[in-house]
């Protein structure tokens, strides 16, 4: 009784504001009459709207979008008084759902969400532009706000406009059609549209009988987020919705690929071969089972970064002592639908709530006996979440450590790359303006590769994180090129690394040599890293797999020199608050390596060290431990 009382109460507010609005709009018309039909509300119109004079029968809608329930007009406007088709469809929107008629369509019922999703970056695409200019010199630092679609013309902007600027929600959806690999934008359809294979197929139809013949099917609008609907856009950068399928991007062509296996060629012709997908893709988990609306659309503040508006953490579902949980009467409106609309039937128990931000996950629940259990929402199934381990949660040593630094099997690298603007390219395409023009600006890159995430230190306040990193922007800008000097008069080197969530989760942490005698992971780059024992004294030594880079004279895909501190005021990241290990910081980390040359990981005193710090055993070391020699 209290779960059919509570979305009576909240339904009921919901459809005043409704029938206020269809009143509002044309009395005339709607005569509303409130029935409950068991657990939801609907509306009927006992005068039907014009529209389905000529569009009558069709189905396929969405239970909560049907047309007896809220009309053809509210998505679609036009005039619906009458008959006559030309008259009838006058201010009619064909796509609705595009943020810009967003306001006279979605969010006329959803005005919150609407708003979220204005100021989010999937919108805003600030630090995208924040770092584009940072790095072109047009700003000093990377953490002012922007909007990608208040960008003008400058030579970072036109780099935007020519290579990045596609993937935001603003981008109008113009053609029918489902949402592909290719999509891009779309406003509300970006997610929440959804083609069945009727509704395709009547779409063809339509398109191959010159619009004689109407579809019959609809496509439905409606919560039921696949991962089809991210991967437009997630496929690329830092490519989260590749890696999570375990696909890594190479510059193979589709013709390189005949006959071989572990290949893919997507959509757009990239080829990419699998690695290692991530553990929850394996189980059948979609990106919204973790990354729930609130996180997606956003909680209506404006971010800079992607760290800033991501809240989940792995420790909200793999907790160590007891999860935080809300009871179902205190979800917000936004979860009651998300929870009615997927039928769930879990109201008389606790939900598991996220840490930071504090939002329900209402695919989440608690049993009696407090184990925990996720809802698959792509196919309901039910998965128990399993808590810490045991040595995660006695682990004392890396609390500072985040859990994908340990639990990501690999992430991408790119190195190498080359930008420079073609003045003469005659047939360049604006992304942001969907115009052709002279000139652009173009990308070269020397090679795509894969490996373990190397490691930064994430220091922001009382905060100090270990978290991946990527050698994301090793790169040159010839900004000579696009104000008209020869190529080459005016090039400009950065190598930055950029945090990096890899969504390669695996449930075996990745092995302690690989984090305390790894190159690539303490940031000297590929290469062969030795410790050596002469005489008594103890050194590492690095040969590095790249050549020197004449720019700065280091490893083409290095972070830091070896053992050598930065230079000062050096930037070295993406962000002010993300940098790579000091010298201090990689002596302590390769001391702990020295240590497990004869040690194995899981020996008794390496355990101890876990558990109280390396420290208080340097004082108990034998005669035949030969630590490092710094000088």
């Amino acid at each position: 009784m209290k779960k059919k009382g509570s979305i009576f109460w909240f339904l009921l507010v919901v459809i005043v504001g409704i029938a206020l609005f269809y009143i509002l709009k044309n009395v005339n018309t709607i005569n509303s009459i409130i029935v409950e039909d068991e657990n939801y509300t609907i509306i009927e119109n006992n005068l039907k709207e014009s529209c389905l004079k000529c569009h009558e029968n069709t189905k396929g809608y969405s239970k909560y979008h049907n047309p007896d329930l809220i009309g053809c007009s509210s998505c679609h406007l036009g005039n619906t008084t009458t008959n006559d088709k030309a008259e009838s469809h006058k201010g009619m929107v064909l796509i609705p759902g595009n943020l810009n008629d967003a306001g006279q369509t979605c969010g006329k019922c959803h005005p919150k969400e609407l708003h979220k999703i204005k100021n989010s970056l999937m919108t805003t695409n600030s630090g995208l532009v924040a770092v584009d200019k940072y790095i072109f010199g047009e700003a000093d630092s990377p953490n002012y706000q922007y909007h990608i679609q208040q960008i003008k013309n400058s030579a970072s902007d036109n780099h935007l406009r020519d290579l990045c600027a596609n993937c935001h929600l603003g981008a109008e959806k113009k053609d029918f059609g489902a949402i592909t690999q290719l999509s891009r934008g779309g406003g509300c359809n970006a997610c929440h549209l959804n083609y069945s294979t009727e509704a395709t197929k009547d779409l063809q139809t339509y398109i191959t009988s010159n619009k004689t013949k109407l579809p019959e099917a609809h496509p439905s609008t409606d919560i039921f987020i696949t991962n089809e609907h991210c991967f437009g856009c997630h496929s690329r950068s830092s490519r989260i919705s590749t890696n999570y399928e375990g696909l890594q991007e190479t510059l193979l062509d589709e013709d390189e690929i005949i006959d071989k296996t572990g290949y893919e060629v997507m959509e757009d012709k990239r080829v990419y071969k699998y690695i290692e997908e991530d553990v929850h893709h394996t189980k059948g988990l979609l990106c919204i089972d973790c990354h729930s609306s609130h996180e997606v659309m956003g909680d209506g503040k404006k971010y800079t970064h992607e760290e800033q508006a991501v809240m989940v953490q792995c420790s909200d579902c793999h907790f160590k002592d007891q999860p935080n949980t809300m009871p179902y009467d205190s979800l917000d409106i936004e979860s009651i639908l998300v929870f009615m609309h997927r039928e769930y039937s879990h109201n008389d128990k606790q939900i598991i709530s996220v840490k930071n931000g504090g939002h329900p996950l209402v695919n989440t629940f608690i049993d009696s006996v407090g184990n925990a259990f996720l809802i698959g929402k792509k196919d309901g199934e039910l998965h128990k979440m399993n808590p810490q381990s045991e040595i995660c949660s006695r682990d004392n040593v890396h609390k500072n450590v985040s859990c994908s630094t340990c639990h990501s099997s690999w992430t991408s690298r790119c190195i190498g790359c080359h930008n420079e603007y073609d003045k003469n390219e005659p047939r360049a395409f604006d992304l942001l303006d969907k115009k052709y023009k002279k000139g652009q600006w173009k990308e070269f890159v020397a090679e795509f590769s894969s490996s373990l995430p190397a490691m930064g230190v994430r220091e922001n306040g009382e905060v100090k994180k270990i978290e991946p990193a990527v050698p994301g922007m090793i790169l040159t800008i010839d900004k000579g090129s696009y104000v008209g000097k020869e190529l080459g008069d005016d090039v400009s080197f950065h190598r930055l690394y950029a945090p990096n969530s890899p969504h390669t989760t695996i449930s075996k942490a990745r092995d302690c040599k690989s984090c305390h005698s790894n190159p690539a992971t303490l940031g000297y780059g590929n290469g062969a890293l030795v410790y050596e024992i002469n005489k008594g004294v103890g050194k590492w030594h690095f040969k590095a797999e790249y050549a020197l880079n004449e720019n700065d004279n280091l490893p083409e895909d290095a972070w830091v020199p070896f053992l050598t501190e930065s230079s000062i005021g050096q930037v070295n990241s993406t962000r002010t608050d993300f940098r790579p290990f000091t010298l201090k910081e990689q002596k302590e980390l390769l001391t702990v390596g020295a240590c497990l040359q004869c040690h194995k990981e899981d020996s008794k005193v390496m355990n101890k060290s876990l558990i109280i710090g390396l420290k208080p055993l340097m004082n108990q070391i034998s005669d035949k431990c030969v630590l490092p020699n710094w000088d």
